[in-house]
């Protein structure tokens, strides 16, 4: 793997997503810290940490355990920030941690610490209504809308695109047919196994369309956090690009 070349040697923090532990990120960290050099940090999280978040006062909880973390990260940072990467809900919850607005009592201010946030594979766009996923994505949505606090934090959404959803197809393809009509509303489109492209790109932010990367081990191809996979969006994502180009989709093979 070939070193990267950071302008500072400024922390990376992982957030994961939806019922994950700490350990699936194992292999993102290394890859990262082999890739930059920087120094990495995993939310410590075990599944049924993420079960009483399917109500707003169940993200207190994981809020607070990125907001620790963050705090250590910072504290070893030449520039005083972090970089921030959400993969699936952590993805949303990243985005609510950076407002300067009091949640439910507390106040996080996430935008004094993290000056980039990456997304991998996360649902900023989810028509469901009842369902977990698409009450996190609207209340994020309704409040802090695409790239919100750019340009003060850089925004950068990653897409995988693997499967594409078809009524007469596989049984896979049959499955992921019918979640990613829940989610989107129209089934026979690319996504990561999971979460479909359209989904998973934020409006205003730099946008990554990852091809044959799934959401995660097991949904058909090397998922985001892949040793082969990491340099494949990190080093796009942290590149120099004039303000103003977001909303530019980048296709990467």
């Amino acid at each position: 793997m070939t070193r990267s070349s950071p302008t500072t040697a400024q922390p990376i923090v992982i957030f994961g997503g939806f019922l994950s532990f700490t350990m699936l990120y194992w292999d993102m960290h290394d890859a990262l810290a082999q890739l930059t050099g920087q120094p990495v940090h995993i939310v410590e999280m075990r599944g049924h940490d993420w079960i009483p978040s399917i109500a707003p006062p169940g993200w207190i909880p994981l809020l607070r355990k990125l907001e620790r973390t963050v705090h250590q990260a910072v504290r070893e940072s030449p520039t005083g920030k972090v970089t921030l990467i959400g993969h699936s809900a952590g993805g949303l919850l990243g985005r609510l941690y950076l407002s300067p607005k009091p949640f439910l009592g507390h106040t996080y201010r996430g935008l004094e610490y993290v000056d980039h946030l990456i997304t991998l594979g996360t649902p900023h766009y989810d028509r469901r209504k009842l369902l977990y996923g698409g009450w996190l994505t609207r209340w994020v949505n309704n409040r802090y809308p695409g790239a919100y606090f750019a340009p003060q934090v850089k925004y950068t959404s990653v897409a995988g695109k693997v499967l594409r959803g078809n009524p007469h197809g596989n049984l896979r393809e049959r499955h992921v047919y019918v979640f990613y009509k829940e989610v989107l509303g129209e089934g026979e489109v690319w996504g990561d196994g999971l979460v479909p492209v359209e989904s998973a790109l934020l409006e205003g932010a730099q946008q990554i369309i990852l091809e044959g990367v799934s959401h995660f081990t097991g949904f058909g191809g090397p998922w985001y956090g892949a040793a082969e996979v990491v340099p494949r969006w990190w080093n796009i994502a942290t590149q120099d690009h004039p303000s103003g180009e977001g909303d530019k989709v980048l296709v990467i093979n």
